[in-house]
C-alpha cells in the first residue's frame, strides 16, 4: 500500500511539472532555432554538434505563419530559397500542436516545451526534436553588426 502511494505521488509530480503551453507563449516560436538532438523511443539519441541549416519560424497573432530552412553564412547572413511550410499553432485538450502544410503533404507535431531559448517538438513516431534558440553569426571579424 505504501509503495502504491509513492508511485502515485511520483507520477503526479511529473505530470504537474510538465510545461503547459499557453497561447501567449506562441510568440516565443518566432526566430531561428538550431537542432541539438533527436531522442528516439527505442533507439540511441542522435546529437547534432554542427548544423548546416536552422529552422526559422514567423508566426503572427492569429497563430499562423511559416517555417523555413535557412543556412547561416560566416558573415552573419542567411542563404534562403523560396521553399517554406505553412504552419498553424493549434490547442486541443490542454496540449499545443504545430500543424504543417505544403502543396504536397500535411503533418503535425506536439509542442512539448516552448521557452525563450528551448523548443522540444514530438512527431507522430514519438521522436523528440530538441532545439536551442540561435541567431546570425559573424565569424569574419569585420566589425559589422548583423540583424
Amino acid at each position: 500500500m505504501k509503495n502504491t502511494f509513492s508511485i502515485l505521488f511520483i507520477a503526479l509530480f511529473f505530470v504537474a511539472c510538465q510545461q503547459k503551453i499557453k497561447p501567449a507563449d506562441v510568440e516565443k516560436l518566432n526566430g531561428y532555432w538550431e537542432i541539438e538532438k533527436v531522442t528516439f523511443e527505442k533507439e540511441k539519441d542522435k546529437d547534432y554538434s554542427i548544423n548546416e541549416s536552422y529552422d526559422y519560424f514567423k508566426i503572427d497573432k492569429n497563430n499562423k505563419g511559416i517555417r523555413k530552412k535557412v543556412m547561416p553564412q560566416l558573415d552573419g547572413t542567411f542563404l534562403v530559397n523560396d521553399a517554406y511550410e505553412n504552419v498553424t499553432v493549434r490547442f486541443k485538450d490542454d496540449k499545443a500542436y504545430i500543424d504543417y502544410s505544403t502543396p504536397f503533404t500535411k503533418w503535425s507535431e506536439e509542442l512539448i516545451t516552448l521557452k525563450d531559448d528551448e523548443l522540444v517538438l514530438m512527431n507522430a513516431e514519438k521522436k523528440e526534436y530538441h532545439y536551442k534558440k540561435t541567431g546570425p553569426i559573424n565569424l569574419l571579424g569585420d566589425g559589422k553588426k548583423v540583424k
